[in-house]
């Protein structure tokens, strides 16, 4: 993949949160350059370590840190003592579903927790942060994108939770955006569709448009530079997502009852 620099972006100093694998992953190798610093957050010790490995390897400087996102104070110390942050993404998410039955209380607590909590808790102290920064090469003092997902747009019964933490932290961040970009502060809802990540391997029903991370990678980061606010693809399973969430509750239920149901366990 091109590197970052190699394409104009002005970012040198990138913050992202669930780097160890598929899209994290993929967004901090196609962050790296020269010049370029990486702070990635992962909850595994050894696969981050590889990420930021394969980071240094290529010519930027990476610093790995292990943290919960669900942990506010530690999100808040980590980010705090970051330093100048040009972009952050609040990446790190579950996803798990009904398996096929009642939602199981613990489940949509911890995708709760980890998608909305984890999100707030990586979003909040960054643009605090970002408020004492002075404008970076592009006019603005940082950018914050959080990775929601076109199931946003849909209310899957077989996802619940899932779907509705991913609507819940697309619409938070559109309406931050609006009111941030005063105090030269850009946000952006990141909704992509099916991604090729030991997430959707978990996946038993068919995933239209199956993308490779490192095309998604590219085509957030673009859609971040690109200044759009929300940055969905791919475009024809956007439009679906848009046309189904639009049915009526009951029709849509009928359409979508038969697939499969995302497995029980967070994934």
């Amino acid at each position: 993949m091109q590197a970052m620099a190699d394409r104009g972006w002005p970012w040198r100093q990138v913050l992202i949160t669930g780097a160890s694998s598929g899209l994290g992953r993929a967004l901090a190798l196609a962050c790296t350059a020269p010049g370029v610093t990486l702070h990635l957050a992962g909850r595994d010790a050894a696969r981050i370590g590889e990420v930021a490995e394969a980071c240094i390897a290529a010519g930027a400087e990476a610093r790995p840190r292990v943290v919960e996102v669900r942990d506010a104070t530690s999100m808040a110390e980590w980010i705090g003592g970051a330093g100048r942050l040009d972009l952050v993404i609040a990446n790190a998410g579950i996803s798990a579903g009904t398996g096929g039955r009642a939602e199981p209380m613990a489940v949509s607590r911890a995708v709760f927790e980890t998608n909305v909590t984890g999100v707030l808790n990586t979003v909040l102290p960054a643009i605090e942060a970002m408020a004492e920064q002075s404008p970076g090469a592009d006019g603005v003092r940082g950018r914050v994108a959080v990775v929601a997902s076109i199931a946003a747009f849909v209310a899957a019964p077989g996802a619940p939770a899932y779907c509705a933490s991913k609507a819940a932290v697309q619409r938070w961040t559109e309406a931050l955006d609006a009111s941030e970009r005063r105090r030269g502060i850009r946000l952006h809802a990141i909704c992509p569709g099916y991604i090729r990540t030991p997430m959707t391997a978990r996946n038993r029903f068919p995933m239209p448009l199956l993308m490779e991370a490192e095309d998604a990678a590219r085509r957030t980061l673009s859609g971040i530079a690109a200044g759009r606010v929300r940055v969905a693809y791919p475009w024809p399973l956007y439009l679906a997502a848009r046309l189904v969430g639009g049915l009526p509750p009951g029709l849509r239920a009928a359409l979508l009852n038969p697939w499969p149901a995302k497995a029980a366990d967070p994934g």
